[in-house]
């Protein structure tokens, strides 16, 4: 236990004390847990912040929490619904009105949604909130994020994506497959989307001063956590749960990623604890997936 207390303490924590005034920073579900952490440190080192999500009352309490704790009085609150596409054309279209630079872009909202629930677009509403919604987002601000550049994307996916059966023909569960409509299916498939899009986006900026990188926060204490239905998982949480990490801590490689000068010219890969995975399992760094994905 006193060598688990050590490592836990002493790696993947972010120890770069870069200041970020002048700089805009958009994070996706910064109302709470991760996103929320992280858009306090962001804020906490003078950036612009920007916390997007779709509940006013918790976006705002979040924000207001930020500027007492910070001092800073340049974090904002603005409405982002990823379960719906309007929305998220809505939100990218104000911004560009409101704001003209963006230097860090953390895709940071997800949900672990239940079975074949389907949004107003007819798309899966896990996949869409954790996938097609920050993809679209993301696409909608490239020409802004390159005009910033150097700037950054970051993707907070899940090692979740390790015991997924990948098949992209069938990311709105459509074909009669069970084994696709298990949550910790269709939630591992969003989160191997988020690393193979940061994949893409690193081939397509190449050269352009923008990057994009993706990461698994650990085991985190969030709501997340206590949707998992895998079989014994709730049974074991009690116990499981002395072993997770707290949103500061789960933060930490979303930070490092976005303030860190060691990750200056590093684009396309997949963090855990601060440092950058050279193997990663299954498919995640199959440049012909990534591309495949794109084009879907």
């Amino acid at each position: 236990i006193a060598i688990w207390a050590y490592f836990r303490l002493t790696l993947g924590i972010c120890k770069s004390s870069r200041h970020l005034v002048g700089k805009v920073v958009i994070v996706t579900g910064g109302n709470a847990g991760i996103g929320y952490e992280t858009a306090k440190d962001l804020a906490d080192r003078g950036a612009r912040v920007i916390i997007a999500c779709r509940n006013e009352g918790r976006g705002t309490s979040a924000r207001d929490s930020i500027i007492k704790a910070t001092g800073n009085n340049n974090v904002h609150y603005r409405n982002l619904d990823l379960a719906s596409l309007k929305s998220v054309k809505k939100f990218a279209e104000d911004f560009l009105k409101t704001d003209k630079r963006l230097d860090i872009l953390i895709n940071n909202a997800g949900v672990f949604a239940s079975d074949n629930v389907k949004t107003e677009d007819g798309l899966l509403l896990g996949t869409q909130v954790n996938h097609f919604g920050p993809f679209l987002l993301t696409y909608l601000l490239l020409p802004l994020l390159k005009s910033s550049a150097p700037s950054r994307i970051i993707n907070v996916s899940s090692i979740a994506y390790a015991n997924c059966d990948m098949d992209l023909q069938n990311l709105n569960a459509e074909k009669e497959n069970e084994k696709t409509y298990k949550k910790i299916n269709l939630y591992g498939m969003s989160k191997l989307c988020n690393i193979l899009m940061a994949v893409e986006l690193s081939r397509r900026l190449k050269g352009t001063g923008v990057t994009a990188n993706s990461l698994h926060p650990g085991l985190v204490r969030t709501d997340i956590l206590y949707d998992i239905n895998v079989f014994g998982f709730q049974l074991f949480l009690p116990v499981i749960k002395y072993f997770t990490k707290s949103a500061w801590e789960g933060a930490q490689t979303s930070i490092y990623l976005a303030v860190s000068p060691e990750v200056n010219d590093i684009s396309g890969k997949y963090f855990v604890d601060c440092r950058a995975m050279k193997n990663v399992r299954r498919n995640g760094y199959d440049l012909e997936l990534a591309r495949k994905l794109w084009e879907l």
